[in-house]
């Protein structure tokens, strides 16, 4: 220490061992002793007159204690007062006088004695300003304590304001101030005055802490408290002043007699009134702010909103369905055909359920508006449900009203949002459901697609049966691939294929530009569209099966138009097929073009894909090698197993078609589809990459005008493949005359567009030696047949049709 400490004479004193408290100099305090050794300790003060050595005990479990069990540090006190209390209790007041150190106990009965060292506090010199910086914070917090402590008077902060002695004040403040006797005892032991204000100064800020959470909590209690309060005695004078109005029932709350009326007047199923009854029943035993009694309400609340019984009257009529969907839509008339077959059934049994459609084609074709057609023909209700990306059954079949924010399903919310219950509901994209580990929507579909099963079905939310027999139910799909086979067993399939040029050139002048020049603004004195323009955006910056992209391209035609109009005072502006270029840019497709002449291991292959024909060219190259087949231009399992399966043929018939036996030991063919970057895939390309692969290796060259599909066999059948309409309308539009297909595909000419049929020549094949003694010359045909002789040469539009200016 820096200051000299004085030597202080050692006393022998009666002691005290404290139990969960701890007594401070200069403080006055009284507590009650029970102990027989602390009585005859306080009687020895008493009786001798002197002070008394009060100090901490350790464990205050322990009823003897020994000097292990004593703390060294503790106060010398003067008895005050003692007082008999009735049985063997005494209660004493004592005032501290000083802080002492025992050395060691002198004797343990029949009372304690210690010898004990009186530790002279340091002399008060002047403080620092940080000292007096700590003394007055230390009264803030020490006030606000007060404030906020229970039976803690003001007057405890007068008796602090004349001091300056740091010591003083911690001690004080310790006094008077709930702590744990641990931390008390930890004051106590400190003798530097500063250093023990210190400590004070961070147990005080954390009690204060403490103190202000607890008081935080017990107002927000008692807020609750008297906001349930409050609410239960207004709910209750309002009961009060209803009855006297004569409005409600007696003793009964309106609230619940509006569910029972609207219950009874809705004139539900059996089965649905009852189970609502219960839970109104359920409701009125609820507290009126209680969350059980939110969630009844909103239940009940949907339930009730449900048309159970509220139809549209029906108009299944035939020719008020054909106008429609005429006035709507342009072509299709197979689709047109089917769905007019579908409602002359209902017009001739109206009471016939189960009839799913479901409408397959690429993007753009018109399905979902077909769907809306019907619904405003037939006089139903339309709800769109939107299927894409949903892979949650609860989104199907709703989530149990327990749960938070829960809801209804879908299905039942379409029908919700129609307000009839015999809608149309258009499940839009089924084939884009997904799936995970909280189940498979399509799973929960199966039911609702049911014709068998619907009358019953039950939604999470709902817990009763709902009757779906009466809901019409259309879906829209791009692919069959994708939807599961049980689903798909459910529904009766109309496919929209690809619209040809000449269908879309209709689709813009009666639907698309009529629609555009309204939507901007414009008359149709102000743009003069001629076909040719027309023709020439279709081929040349949209490429695609529907009309949604040439619609787009319209609205850009207007933009620009409403720009000159409203810019340049342009009274009208006419676009042909020679200005295009002005509004649109520069053209983005172009058509492939036929080689001048005809090339060795050049094929003309035909592709399918969602956005109509394509034609696909394959080259192969044959250089010397060991063996080896190589494939590129991003091709899929099936295509390469195509390719594959056209090799083995050729090695197969290696005699027959002139080349060495031992090709496959000593050339490497290299096979490649043009664009690389595009994905593509299917079998359907196996006799092109066949007669590729034999022109290469003979060296003879393919006819130009010439393109094939088909897929190849091992045995060299011709097997039949999909998409002939849209690759028929490709092989046309890039000036193919001669289209070699599988002979299991002739019936299906009968499907594709007349124009079409007219302008090309189709040779039907059942095997690949047909398709190379036409495509090459080579005499492979035993048991053929004859084949028919190449056409005359025509022009790529035969038929009459300008495709391309």
């Amino acid at each position: 220490m820096s200051e000299q400490e004085k030597e202080i004479q050692t006393v022998t004193l009666p002691a005290l061992a404290l139990r969960g408290m701890t007594v401070f100099p200069n403080m006055m305090l009284h507590f009650d002793v029970g102990r027989e050794i602390s009585v005859k300790a306080l009687d020895e003060s008493m009786t001798s007159g002197t002070p008394i050595f009060l100090v901490a005990q350790r464990d205050i479990a322990v009823e003897s204690p020994k000097e292990k069990d004593l703390c060294r540090i503790g106060t010398i006190c003067n008895v005050r007062q003692i007082l008999r209390l009735p049985g063997d209790n005494v209660r004493v007041m004592v005032e501290g006088a000083a802080r002492g150190r025992m050395h060691r106990l002198t004797q343990l009965t029949p009372y304690l004695a210690a010898e004990v060292e009186e530790i002279v506090p340091e002399e008060p010199v002047r403080g620092s300003a940080k000292t007096e910086a700590l003394i007055r914070q230390t009264y803030e917090l020490f006030e606000r304590y007060v404030e906020l402590a229970p039976k803690m008077t003001p007057d405890l902060l007068l008796n602090l304001i004349s001091s300056e002695d740091p010591g003083y004040i911690a001690d004080y403040i310790a006094q008077n101030i709930v702590m744990r006797t641990g931390d008390k005892q930890s004051i106590l032991e400190e003798l530097r005055p500063v250093r023990r204000l210190e400590k004070l100064f961070r147990q005080l800020r954390q009690e204060l802490e403490v103190l202000e959470l607890e008081l935080d909590m017990q107002n927000r209690v008692r807020e609750g408290m008297n906001r349930n309060q409050r609410d239960y005695y207004l709910r209750e004078q309002l009961k009060v002043i209803q009855q006297e109005l004569g409005e409600g029932e007696a003793g009964g709350d309106s609230e619940i007699a509006e569910y029972r009326q609207a219950i009874e007047k809705a004139k539900l199923p059996e089965e649905v009134s009852q189970k609502l009854l219960k839970e109104v029943s359920r409701l009125e035993k609820q507290p009126f702010g209680s969350a059980e009694a939110t969630v009844l309400r909103n239940y009940l609340d949907v339930c009730l909103e449900l048309p159970w019984n509220k139809k549209t009257k029906e108009r299944a009529d035939v020719e008020a369905v054909r106008k429609a969907l005429d006035n709507d839509h342009y072509g299709l008339e197979k689709v047109k055909e089917r769905i007019l077959e579908f409602v002359a059934v209902k017009q001739l049994a109206p009471d016939l359920k189960g009839q799913i459609i479901c409408l397959v084609g690429p993007p753009g074709v018109g399905k979902t508006s077909i769907a809306m057609s019907m619904a405003k023909a037939m006089n139903r209700k339309l709800a769109r449900i939107s299927l894409g990306g949903v892979h949650d059954e609860a989104e199907i079949r709703g989530h149990r009203k327990t749960y938070i924010g829960a809801m209804p399903g879908r299905i039942i919310a379409g029908i919700r949002q129609a307000g009839s219950s015999n809608p149309l509901l258009l499940l839009d994209e089924i084939d884009k459901l997904g799936s995970d580990h909280r189940g498979d929507p399509a799973d929960a579909l199966l039911e609702v697609l049911d014709g068998e099963q619907n009358s019953t079905f039950r939604d999470h939310f709902l817990e009763v049966p709902y009757d779906l027999s009466d809901v019409l139910f259309i879906t829209t799909a791009n692919t069959l691939d994708t939807i599961p086979r049980p689903l798909l067993d459910r529904m009766e399939v109309i496919e929209l294929s690809s619209y040809t040029d000449e269908e879309k050139l209709q689709i813009a002048k009666r639907h698309l530009l009529p629609k555009e020049l309204k939507r901007h603004g414009l008359k149709k004195s102000q743009l003069k569209l001629t076909d040719g323009a027309l023709r020439e955006i279709i081929t040349g910056y949209t490429k695609e099966s529907g009309v949604r992209i040439l619609e787009r391209k319209l609205g850009a035609v207007c933009r620009k138009v409403a720009m000159r109009v409203v810019s340049d005072g342009v009274k009208s502006v006419s676009i042909t097929g020679d200005n295009v270029e002005e509004f649109l840019g520069i053209r983005r497709y172009h058509p492939e073009r036929l080689p001048r002449t005809e090339q060795v291991g050049v094929v003309n292959g035909l592709a399918w894909t969602s956005v109509g024909g394509e034609l696909l060219e394959v080259e192969v190259n044959v250089v010397p090698g060991s063996g080896k087949l190589e494939l590129t231009g991003n091709l899929g399992d099936v295509m390469k197993e195509s390719a594959h399966a056209a090799y083995s043929y050729i090695r197969s018939r290696a005699d027959r078609l002139g080349i060495e036996a031992d090709f496959y030991q000593k050339k490497d063919i290299h096979v490649h589809f043009p664009e690389g970057a595009v994905p593509k895939d299917g079998p359907s390309a196996g006799i092109a990459i066949t007669t590729a692969m034999v022109s290469a290796l003979t060296n003879t060259p393919v006819r130009r005008e010439l393109a094939m599909t088909g897929e190849v066999t091992l045995r060299g059948r011709v097997l039949a493949i999909g998409g002939l309409k849209e690759k028929t309308m490709a092989a046309l539009r890039n000036g193919i005359r001669t289209v070699i297909l599988p002979a299991e595909n002739e019936k299906d000419l009968e499907e594709i567009d007349q124009t079409v049929r007219a302008a090309l020549h189709f040779l039907p094949v059942e095997q690949v030696d047909a398709v190379l003694a036409y495509a090459l010359g080579l005499d492979v045909t035993q048991g053929v047949g004859q084949l028919p002789e190449a056409p005359a040469e025509a022009s790529p539009a035969a038929g009459g049709i300008s495709i391309h200016q």
